[in-house]
């Protein structure tokens, strides 16, 4: 099924497939031409779609870059490999590389929500030189919030633990009511419901998510996290690999982050560069809930 997005949500942006990496990646591209390149990376259960407020608000002031990870969107939703390493962050975040060089957008601003912002945490450690600053929104570094997994955590994220189980038995469980299990996602972790979603992107996302394949691709994504990605997150720590550039930490007053974990504290100690953030008044999907704070933070950050 073809989007129905409205055209005045994206005007001025080029849509384009990426054949890059090995997978062919979509994504907007558009803005201020002239202006430094910002890449804005979204999350579980998403699309780019989410940034289109916050699109809107910056693209003045940057050149903004607004791909769907593999696995996501209409980028490629192909079948994740024994070691899930197709879907690792690493390569995730080689995708996003690839589509920044096919841009010829050299050193870039970026910033992840979600499960974007574990790709934007491996890309900075892993490609230092391309990103001059990095903001991350409403997540903590992967690898200490297992590490940290206590009742309270396996009961607010139980979909870490569910969409890691062998395929295709969370594939199989999700397809029964794909529309219910997205709503549920997408009104959950403190978001009080779908009242911040316009009905055209909530319509998006069904069409996108809803289908064998995008299930599948999202469980590896989180098998992935699960296995591979932390086999790297403790590989960096050992060789004392870090964000070399400031980072800016977003997180909801209603999420979990604010609830189970101290972000500031974590990130800093994930970097070598200067972290500063704070806690917004939302749940989890920040830049939709509140898009203009959402974009004036960025605006102030990275300029």
């Amino acid at each position: 099924m073809a989007s129905t997005l409205p055209q005045a949500w994206f005007e001025g942006f080029e849509a384009r497939d990426f054949e890059v990496n090995g997978t062919s990646i979509f994504a907007r591209y558009g803005g201020n031409a002239a202006g430094p390149t910002l890449l804005l990376l979204h999350g579980f259960p998403q699309s780019h779609v989410m940034w289109h407020r916050v699109a809107l608000a910056l693209q003045t002031h940057f050149f903004l870059v607004l791909p769907d990870l593999r696995g996501y969107g209409d980028s490629s939703k192909v079948a994740g490999l024994p070691d899930h390493s197709n879907y690792s962050k690493r390569n995730l975040a080689q995708d996003a590389v690839a589509v920044m060089d096919a841009l010829g957008r050299g050193n870039f601003y970026l910033c992840g929500h979600d499960r974007g912002g574990r790709v934007a945490h491996r890309l900075a450690v892993d490609h230092p030189g391309r990103v001059d600053r990095l903001c991350l929104i409403d997540i903590a570094p992967t690898l200490d919030m297992y590490n940290a997994t206590d009742m309270r955590f396996a009961t607010a994220y139980y979909h870490w633990f569910h969409l890691i189980q062998p395929n295709p038995l969370p594939e199989t469980m999700i397809g029964g009511c794909a529309v219910d299990y997205l709503h549920a996602k997408l009104g959950g972790w403190g978001s009080r419901g779908l009242s911040y979603i316009e009905p055209e992107a909530l319509i998006e996302y069904e069409r996108c998510f809803c289908t064998p394949e995008a299930i599948h691709a999202a469980c590896e994504d989180y098998r992935a996290s699960a296995g591979i990605d932390l086999v790297h997150d403790r590989e960096s720590r050992a060789r004392g690999e870090k964000i070399a550039c400031d980072t800016q930490v977003l997180w909801g007053e209603r999420g979990v982050v604010q609830q189970l974990f101290q972000p500031l504290d974590l990130w800093q100690a994930q970097c070598a560069g200067i972290v500063s953030g704070q806690a917004l008044p939302a749940g989890h999907f920040i830049p939709e809930e509140l898009p203009l704070e959402t974009a004036h933070a960025l605006h102030t950050f990275f300029r």
